[in-house]
């Protein structure tokens, strides 16, 4: 089965949704962040959802989405939540769907990039930056097997702009096209 999306995983404040915008203009694909169909089907934001139905709620939602998503035949960018790949339901749907590309990040540079982290509901209770960073660290190494595992492409974001990141891997989507007389994809991570 072919896979014509392009999917961007990662901890919150990796880039995915950034990044994934300037990507799908440089692919020209239309862009799709799996939390807006997740808020939109709900009719709620996200720390609603998760104060009204729990994270299980929100996962099955996003489960859904991400779903819904990738069964469109037009090929998209599209940004997943940080969590969606602990789902291995969702992780059949990347495997089978997408070409994932894994958006790594520093605990420190995740912590300064959601800023008071006030909007995202796992990290409520978080005073302070270090604690947001201690606790990104500790969601960063209970994922990073799985992130690994779905990844065709590792991309570390610490220390390059959203527009390098999207240009870079423009470069590598187009080398990878047969159409365009590229490598086949599914090559394997690249560091």
């Amino acid at each position: 089965m072919t896979r014509p999306h392009v999917v961007l995983v990662g901890m919150m404040g990796a880039g995915k949704t950034t990044v994934g915008r300037l990507l799908a203009r440089r692919l020209g694909r239309p862009f799709v962040d799996v939390d807006d169909v997740v808020v939109a089907a709900a009719g709620r934001s996200i720390p609603d959802v998760f104060a009204l139905e729990g994270e299980a709620g929100f996962r099955a939602r996003e489960r859904r989405a991400l779903a819904q998503v990738c069964a469109a035949g037009v090929p998209q960018v599209v940004a997943c939540g940080g969590g969606a790949v602990l789902d291995p339901a969702n992780r059949a749907v990347l495997a089978s769907r997408a070409r994932v590309v894994w958006l790594r990040a520093s605990p420190e540079v995740l912590a300064d990039r959601v800023g008071d982290g006030t909007a995202r509901p796992l990290l409520a209770g978080t005073a302070d930056a270090a604690e947001r960073a201690r606790r990104l660290g500790a969601l960063a190494a209970e994922r990073e097997a799985v992130y690994a595992a779905v990844a065709d492409e590792v991309v570390d974001t610490d220390e390059r702009s959203p527009a390098e990141l999207a240009a870079d891997l423009a470069r590598r989507f187009a080398a990878d096209d047969p159409a365009a007389g590229g490598s086949p994809p599914g090559h394997g991570p690249a560091r």
